[in-house]
């Protein structure tokens, strides 16, 4: 890595762990091990390759998380589970101090099929990757530019059931607003053309360590 604007810079190619906290808690509840693509002040670009080994929160009897009634879904007890991602390959993309990180998912053949708007706190930064606590309300962008929101019932949901005060959901939504004058003006990362890129075919696909859960030092320059 080398040091730049107060933090080091991963060199592409490093492998590093995008992880989110659960929501109101310090306990890391998904990790992604990731490539970096790009790394500068202005942006992380991290790829997600077909297969990466993560871990991720299931009822504490094993069931998907999404197979538990809304109503309950945030309140019955969890664990986590190491799980293979199953589809295709993900570009995350996340600016330093936004709050979302845009994804591009692509369907077999690399035939583009939409970017995502993952609304979350912004990253936090350590040595071994980024951190950050998801927001649950996000956004779907089409190639025709088109928008919608996604996930408002689970929104709703976590604020009845306590996961965010009405400070928060406030944050929340503001953030999300900012994202749609983003989408309508059609600015970065929409119009950088990262529907066409493509990963290195050298790079191997990243191990999830032993400790994924490790507490997080934040980087320095």
């Amino acid at each position: 890595m080398t040091a730049s604007a107060g933090f080091r810079h991963w060199a592409p190619g490093e492998q590093i762990l995008w992880r989110y906290r659960g929501n109101g808690s310090v306990d890391v509840h998904i990790c992604r091990p990731v490539t970096v693509v790009r790394d500068t002040e202005e942006l992380l670009a991290v790829w997600m390759a077909p297969g990466t080994e993560c871990v991720k929160p299931v009822l504490a009897d094993g069931t998907p998380v999404h197979h538990e009634p809304l109503e309950t879904r945030y309140t019955v007890p969890r664990t986590t589970v190491r799980a293979h991602w199953s589809g295709t390959g993900v570009l995350k993309l996340a600016r330093p101090g936004e709050p979302w990180s845009v994804w591009l998912f692509w369907e077999p053949g690399w035939q583009f099929r939409n970017w995502y708007v993952n609304l979350e706190e912004p990253q936090f930064r350590w040595s071994g990757g980024v951190d950050s606590e998801d927001h649950f309300l996000d956004i779907a962008v089409q190639p025709d530019r088109s928008w919608r929101w996604l996930d408002e019932d689970e929104f709703a949901q976590a604020r009845a059931a306590g996961l965010m005060d009405a400070g928060l959901a406030r944050r929340v939504r503001a953030a999300g607003r900012d994202a749609v004058d983003v989408i309508s003006a059609w600015g970065a990362p929409y119009s950088d053309g990262w529907e066409d890129w493509r990963p290195d075919p050298r790079w191997p696909v990243p191990q999830l360590p032993a400790d994924w859960n490790r507490t997080p030092e934040r980087t320095s320059a």
